[in-house]
């Protein structure tokens, strides 16, 4: 065997299929499988992997992504083939790794799709062949399927007999280390006709030790329904006396399990395992025979035969996964891209996939996500929402309405999202922390709904604030809040205090205007987008969101003053103490005047500490929009002349921070460059950063930041631990958050230079992120974007990442064009000439309007981007009138709403 030639992963059909040789000679990889109803597995070309319902209901042993490697503890099936001996068909048994490097070692084949696995593994030496399938079944079971088949390849009759295996764990991941063995003394463990089932006698964990009724159990069949003829039940009996999970006694001596068929012995105090013993079979060369086994979690006792009836024959396993190779079908097919790279269309499909992942995992229960303990974060909420407006938009106006209700009176919110919509949390263990540029996202989700829908209506609906102890951004405790009486904001009369989108929308802004530090950028606090950058609590200030939340009360206000000519809005009804937030009836703050704005922020905390009176003012909509805009533009202007480091050789760049110090932290000094991509990409992005200066920042980024080998690094070597800044600087540099290449940035920064008008460059960005993340020799990971690739090229945190919903919107809105401009449909192509088939054709079929569309571009001169124009636009054969620029066209929304919900349209769009 060859281990030095490297076989990449191909793409074998038209969903997202693929297929990878010898995966096991690539470590860290995993697979998830997952459904809507909770249960979350991962999934190794080894059948190493974990399988849960959340941090405290783990069916398999809790791990990180060491463990895959590892830990012995994985679900395996063995076969004892007569006269030869024991064989892992996962491929995980002490002697198959000792062979690893060995000519006798297996060959395997991964195939893979939406959301389903599969290896095929051989040994001529065992004269066998197993192919393994597994999936997590679409719907609200809380199962995990597993069929294997075994086939002779060999050109004598062999004996087998085969045995499913798979640890329970039955607990929480708390339990790991702390409390291990005692926590194994409550397992109670039952044996049926078709497997071992574990129910805890109670839950041991932080929520204190209470009665637990929560079952995990490992189920079997033959393919024709057949039970197992014996049980292993308890692990350290089936591994025996110095035995172990790899080389198991009662596989390797081929014992009879001293439970028989039928099973009925129950047990108790033991650490578990679903060891499940087939009927020994002889196959002739080229016969098959397969196994079911079931996985399954249970909020009581689980009703077995149920289960099986439903799961456990070859028959019922094949028709699920059909359904659950549909159904993820659906989802990702929401959005489909053709250019002239088949394998990239096809790799978008895993990217389009990815934000889905994030929603149902949250930022936990994968191997490189073990810092978590489920759920997802205030900013992931706000995030995840950008590509469901585009796969799933009509599930958006209701989460973007409850997660508004997490925002504090003080334009802080909730940093931990609950189980149920509007539920929130402050943060783990009560923690008193704000980051600092939580309030920006939110504006810019609801934007982009707003331009998808047209729906200003939403605007004006009224929402509950989020209250609990922590109150003027949690510098202060409210030592006299009931807390019986809910996490709702009241009045001063005890009432709930509810008020409309728009005023949440002006709180978050407004209050980091005057929270600034003592360069008049908005202070870092706990840390902004860039959690790494987390010690500079006191004097540190983030720049480069300083830009941000300064674009968002520009857009704020064009979006005010388009509220009073499309809706006829003339006033703007707030609580009475946000006045003070504005200049509209107040004395204007002297915004070069750092005290004069903390003198007035110190005012609003004292007029709403926790409360509010319930009273509300209108306000003329064309003065506060005029308040906003004048804060914009002082900030912008503030930030051109301040913040702007020129280079000697004259490129230039904006300083993204001052540290904890309250020092610069970019610039050029004695010991090297210092830069951050996150102080580009937000004045790039927003309107901060002039046209003129736009050259400069590309040039400074290519300069000190583009590495040939990993892409575009977050930031460039500070040297040593900045204990002033954050703990990122205590990561090896080329890793993480300390100058790795962080797919979030740079497809951030990728869509900045696509707004600004930079294409070429900004295509340039894009695919360089796609050729790291597909060199499989280096990256090794399945198609997707990792969160990070290191700086051996190796892509880091795969499924889990903001950066794909920003990649999926970054394709249909700037480089595909097809967008909203406040409900219209706005197509605006900005594709290059790789972009194009060979037939000068690029197309996208996405849902606007509640409709399905293909939007074909047809190039019939130029491909180059600024050297065509839209000359006519079709829909469904008929001329579309054209509206606005050359480069763009319009089809109002009520001409979309007139077709039928039921077909896809297809809009024709010709550039010459």
């Amino acid at each position: 065997m060859d281990r030095k030639k490297i076989h990449g992963f191909e793409f074998t059909g038209k969903d997202g299929e693929f297929k990878l040789q010898q995966p096991d000679h690539s470590s860290f990889l995993y697979f998830p499988l997952v459904n809507e109803g909770g249960m979350m597995s991962t999934v190794t070309p080894k059948l190493h992997g974990q399988a849960t319902t959340g941090h405290n209901t783990f069916l398999t042993p809790p791990l990180s992504v060491e463990d895959l490697h590892n830990s012995r503890a994985s679900r395996n099936f063995w076969v004892y083939v007569e006269g030869k001996g024991a064989w892992s068909a996962a491929g995980n048994s002490a002697k198959q790794n000792a062979a690893f490097y060995t000519s006798s070692a297996d060959d395997a084949v991964l195939e893979a799709g939406f959301l389903w696995h599969r290896v095929t593994r051989s040994n001529s030496e065992m004269g066998v062949t197993a192919e393994i399938t597994s999936f997590v079944p679409s719907g609200n079971d809380k199962v995990e399927l597993m069929k294997v088949t075994l086939t002779n390849i060999g050109t004598e009759k062999i004996t087998l007999t085969p045995t499913a295996v798979v640890p329970l764990y039955a607990r929480s991941a708390d339990d790991l280390r702390d409390h291990r063995h005692v926590t194994s003394l409550l397992n109670r463990i039952y044996t049926s006709a078709y497997g071992v089932e574990v129910q805890p006698a109670l839950s041991f964990d932080e929520r204190g030790h209470r009665v637990n009724h929560t079952s995990y159990g490992v189920f079997g069949a033959e393919g024709d329904g057949s039970q197992p003829v014996g049980f292993f039940p308890i692990q350290e009996e089936f591994i025996g006396e110095g035995g172990s999970l790899d080389w198991p006694e009662a596989v390797i001596l081929n014992t009879t399990p001293e439970i028989g068929k039928g099973g009925g012995v129950d047990r108790e105090g033991y650490e578990a395992v679903g060891g499940l013993r087939f009927a020994s079979i002889t196959l002739s060369p080229g016969e098959k025979h397969s196994y079911v086994v079931v996985m399954a979690i249970d909020s009581d006792r689980i009703n077995v035969e149920a289960l099986m009836n439903k799961y456990g024959a070859s028959e019922a396993f094949d028709q699920l996964l059909e359904e659950t190779k549909a159904f993820w079908a659906d989802k990702v097919n929401m959005v489909e891209f053709h250019t002239g790279d088949s394998d990239a269309d096809q790799w978008m499909k895993w990217v389009t996939i990815q934000p889905v992942l994030r929603r149902l995992y949250g930022n936990s229960f994968l191997p490189y996500h073990d810092y978590g303990r489920g759920g997802r974060g205030w900013r992931d909420l706000w995030q995840d929402c950008l590509a469901l407006l585009i796969m799933e938009p009509a599930e958006v106006r209701s989460l973007l309405f409850n997660n508004y209700a997490g925002v504090r009176i003080d334009g802080s919110n909730a940093t931990i999202i609950g189980q149920q919509p509007g539920e929130f949390i402050a943060d783990r263990n009560n923690i008193p922390r704000v980051w600092m540029d939580h309030g920006a996202w939110p504006f810019l989700t609801t934007m982009l709904y707003l331009d998808q829908s047209g729906d200003l209506d939403f605007l004006l609906l009224e929402q509950t604030y989020f209250r609990d102890t922590f109150m003027s951004r949690c510098k202060e405790r409210d030592t006299s809040l009931d807390t019986s009486a809910g996490s709702d904001l009241r009045t001063a009369s005890g009432e709930i205090y509810k008020g409309t989108i728009l005023e949440h929308i002006l709180l978050q802004n407004l209050v980091p205007f005057f929270n600034v530090g003592e360069h008049n950028n908005i202070l870092l606090e706990g840390a902004d987008w860039n959690d790494g950058l987390d010690m500079g609590a006191d004097r540190g200030e983030s720049v480069a969101f300083t830009s941000f939340y300064a674009s968002n009360l520009l857009d704020i206000s064009r979006m005010l003053r388009t509220l009073k000519t499309s809706k006829g809005q003339e006033k703007v009804e707030l609580a009475e103490e946000m006045q003070l937030l504005l200049d509209t009836l107040n004395e204007r703050v002297d915004y070069g005047s750092i005290s004069g704005k903390h003198e007035r922020l110190d005012r609003y905390y004292a007029a709403a500490p926790n409360k509010v009176s319930g009273v509300r003012v209108s306000l003329d909509i064309e003065k506060v929009a005029d308040d906003l805009e004048q804060k914009a533009e002082w900030i912008f202007n503030h930030l051109r002349n301040n913040e702007w480091v020129q280079s000697e050789n004259g490129d230039g760049w904006f300083n993204g921070y001052y540290n904890n110090d309250g020092e610069r932290v970019e610039g050029e000094f004695s010991e090297g460059v210092r830069m951050t991509l996150t102080g580009q990409v937000f004045p790039l992005m927003g309107h901060a950063a002039a046209p003129e200066q736009i050259p400069h920042i590309i040039a400074a980024v290519d300069r000190n930041l583009l590495d040939d080998k990993i892409g575009y690094r977050l930031n460039s070597r500070f040297g040593g631990i900045q204990q002033n800044l954050g703990r990122a600087f205590g990561f090896a540099f080329g890793h993480k958050e300390n100058g790795a290449m962080f797919s979030h940035m740079t497809i951030m920064y990728g869509n900045a230079l696509y707004k600004r008008g930079y294409v070429k460059e900004g295509h340039k960005v894009l695919e360089s992120l796609y050729n790291l993340s597909t060199d499989f020799a280096k990256a090794r990971i399945y198609p997707g974007i990792p969160e990070y690739i290191n700086e051996q090229g190796r892509g880091m945190y795969t499924y889990l990442t903001g950066s794909a919903s920003w990649l999926l919107l970054t394709m249909v809105t700037e480089v595909f064009g097809v967008k909203g401009k406040l409900g219209d449909l706005l197509l605006e192509p900005k594709l290059v000439k790789e972009q194009f088939d060979s037939e000068g054709k690029a197309s996208i079929k996405t849902i606007f309007a509640d409709r399905e569309f293909e939007v074909v571009y047809k190039a019939t001169g130029s491909f180059n981007y600024g050297e065509y124009q839209i000359h006519s636009v079709t829909l469904n054969g008929s001329e579309v009138t054209l509206q606005c620029g050359s480069g763009s066209a319009i089809i109002p929304r009520e001409d979309l709403l007139a077709l039928q919900t039921e077909k896809r349209h297809v809009i024709e769009v010709t550039l010459a």
